[in-house]
């Protein structure tokens, strides 16, 4: 087994996990706050997440051979950053968490369930995405328009990366974003550091079980899961020539999501954007030894679970709006890539738009989140559609 550890592999894990941790963190910040958990919580629930993505990428790709790394789900994170808090608080945000862990398993175990999800036409599985991000997605602008002193650093830092290579867009938007808060938050007070800098302040929440938690947020972070993150990031692995076991590795991730639920973390899936790094030649000319790109960007990722409490009190001190409109310069190339997608057919946008439009609108409809509401607009119109239209 140790054998096979090269310092390409070693590298390209580094260089995913740092990639993918300075992309998404906020994001997942962003969602947890935005539904109710108070910072200690979001710290927990960080902690929980980075940790469960962490050990998964170690353990799967040491028993698959494969470079089947594991991340916690953005779109998840960012769906949850747009949605209204429930009445029964975070609280009934962790009971959906467990739910949707338990979809997920479900899922590995019947692969018919599979089957219901992947049929979702694409384009409306992609409108359901977009819709989830818009509301991020705005947030650069609208900050930059309130706090241009704070964001405009962060910007200029993000569109030289961008130019330069696509994965050191949001690293270098980090550094700018560290810069910023060092240059304009008084860290000597000690004040600001009396939150999460250590564990004895996590907080764990009694979960509290609703129907209405279970349709607005634990189907709708289900689906954007499986449809954001899992099928695509299966999609990676097999494209570069891998042979993958679906229902197995979603059991596994669905089982590690489960564990970490409690704690307020969301759920975890297989990896797509770092996936591609690690599953690629950049990894090394040898297929069979790429696992191990994947085995260390979870070894850093287990490093990192253990800074959740700085990470979520240096996010707090962070000027207003500014920790979301990071969250949003991550969530850009997502958001192109599905609104592209949604309405790559001709044939058939009205279904896309309408899950798009209902989903961004942040609606609300006898209780249940506009996400449910618009894939189920979606689904109709393409398959009446589909219907009258003759077959080609």
């Amino acid at each position: 087994m140790f054998r096979d550890l090269t310092a390409p592999a070693a590298y390209i894990g580094l260089l995913a996990a740092f990639v993918g941790y300075s992309a998404s963190f906020a994001i997942v910040l962003a969602g947890l706050t935005a539904t109710g958990a108070t910072q200690a919580q979001a710290a927990t629930g960080l902690f929980a997440a980075t940790l469960a993505m962490g050990l998964c990428s170690i353990i799967l790709p040491l028993l698959t051979r494969i470079p089947a790394a594991v991340a916690w789900s953005t779109p998840g994170a960012a769906f949850l950053a747009s949605a209204i808090a429930p009445t029964g608080g975070f609280a009934e945000v962790v009971g959906a968490f467990i739910c949707c862990a338990g979809l997920i398993i479900l899922t590995g175990m019947v692969p018919a369930l599979g089957r219901v999800v992947a049929a979702i036409p694409k384009p409306v599985a992609n409108a359901l995405l977009a819709g989830v991000l818009l509301k991020l997605c705005l947030a650069p602008a609208l900050a930059l328009g309130a706090i241009p002193l704070f964001v405009l650093p962060v910007m200029i830092a993000w569109l030289i990366g961008l130019m330069w290579d696509r994965l050191a867009a949001m690293p270098l938007a980090m550094l700018a974003f560290l810069l910023v808060v060092y240059f304009n938050v008084d860290l000597s007070d000690g004040a600001a550091w009396q939150t999460t800098a250590g564990f004895g302040d996590f907080a764990i929440v009694a979960p509290v079980f609703t129907v209405h938690g279970f349709v607005s947020i634990s189907v709708p972070l289900f689906l954007v899961t499986m449809a954001g993150q899992n099928i695509p990031g299966f999609a990676v692995l097999e494209l570069h020539g891998y042979s993958v076991k679906r229902q197995p590795l979603i059991r596994q991730t669905g089982l590690a999501s489960l564990i970490a639920a409690p704690f307020g973390a969301i759920p975890a899936n297989m990896s797509a954007i770092t996936a591609a790094m690690m599953a690629g030649e950049d990894a090394g000319p040898d297929p069979s030894r790429r696992y191990w790109a994947a085995v260390a960007s979870g070894v850093v990722y287990v490093s990192l679970a253990f800074a959740a409490g700085l990470v979520t009190t240096l996010a707090a001190i962070a000027p207003a709006g500014l920790i979301t409109a990071v969250a949003g310069l991550a969530l850009i190339p997502a958001f192109t890539g599905s609104i592209s997608a949604a309405f790559s057919d001709n044939r058939q946008i009205e279904a896309p738009a309408l899950t798009f439009l209902i989903t961004a609108s942040g609606m609300a409809l006898f209780g249940i989140s506009g996400a449910f509401w618009g894939v189920l607009a979606g689904v109709v119109v393409w398959s009446g559609k589909r219907l009258r239209q003759p077959t080609p």
